[in-house]
């Protein structure tokens, strides 16, 4: 038997539930939101599809974290969304206050669960729920790498007509205008990018990865769903099935590329005990430069967050 705890019943939370109930991994998700009526009628409305689109991953929704005991991951997406002319960095002191309570709240249910946080500023919120949890560092991670990463090969596709499914990419540093982009690591079919496209054409795609987020923004009012939702889900499927992929995730860092005691996107090893490595890529010269920018970015929003104690 096999359960998952979604916590926030909005867009991304109820996006993860159903995508997951659509992969038919596991026996049961939870969807848990403070309104709980609200949680409720987006589960059922979930587990009504299940006839249609024939998968038997049973949807319930509930305001009472006793209902999540005994969860094997649980994705915390929780949070008030952005709004337009806000950077993450704006909703740190509220969603903070929420993903520490929470963590505290899954964790008493559920010891031995694997923490996926979602919320933003991604990055700090990792870190949140890290000291919230109080267990090993493998067991709780960020969601972002996998989501700019999918921008960043969707937007490659359409520029080179091709299918997004051939483009393989990497991608580090922190969620936000500081992430790093690979070129150097990207292929289509095996491919080099950089054969395949112009470096303006390409450095424009770069540039449009990095503002990605704040693209949907400001076109809906509101954060993006459909790709980060999807992306939490194939982060539980990986653990679920042991299938040890490779994805850049947010994850605590003890030294590796010079960089410790902070959550940042790297690669990683995704299985049943959560992380279970940080790969190690050779970087040159100027991708550590900004590798190491994006570390400093993060620490200054960790600082913030350290000097309100909410933890």
């Amino acid at each position: 038997m096999s359960k998952v705890t979604v916590v926030g019943a909005g867009n991304v939370g109820a996006t993860v539930a159903n995508v997951l109930a659509h992969k038919d991994i596991v026996n049961e998700v939870v969807l848990v939101d403070i309104k709980g009526d609200f949680a409720k009628g987006k589960a059922l409305d979930s587990w009504q599809q299940a006839p249609i689109d024939y998968y038997s991953t049973k949807i319930t929704g509930t305001d009472d974290y006793r209902d999540t005991k005994g969860s094997d991951i649980v994705v915390i997406t929780a949070g008030i969304p952005r709004k337009p002319g806000m950077s993450r960095d704006d909703l740190i002191s509220t969603n903070a206050k929420i993903v520490v309570s929470v963590t505290k709240s899954v964790i008493k249910y559920s010891k031995k669960a694997i923490i996926i946080v979602v919320s933003n500023p991604l990055d700090v919120m990792s870190y949140a729920a890290f000291k919230a949890a109080g267990v090993d560092s493998s067991r709780v991670f960020g969601m972002a790498g996998i989501l700019d990463t999918a921008r960043y090969r969707a937007f490659l596709a359409t520029e080179l007509k091709v299918s997004p499914k051939d483009i393989s990419a990497i991608l580090m540093g922190g969620h936000g205008d500081t992430m790093v982009p690979l070129p150097r690591y990207t292929t289509v079919a095996g491919i080099p990018v950089t054969e395949m496209i112009t470096k303006p054409k390409l450095n424009a795609i770069v540039k449009r990865t990095k503002k990605g987020g704040g693209e949907l923004v400001k076109l809906m009012g509101t954060s993006a769903w459909y790709a980060p939702g999807a992306a939490a889900a194939q982060m539980v499927e990986s653990i679920i099935k042991d299938e040890k992929r490779i994805f850049p995730c947010c994850a605590w860092l003890t030294g590796q590329y010079g960089i410790k005691n902070m959550y940042l996107g790297v690669p990683v090893k995704l299985g049943k005990n959560g992380i279970e490595e940080i790969l190690k890529l050779k970087l040159n010269a100027s991708e550590m430069k900004l590798l190491k920018n994006s570390a400093n970015h993060v620490k200054a929003v960790m600082a913030t967050f350290n000097k309100m104690k909410i933890i």
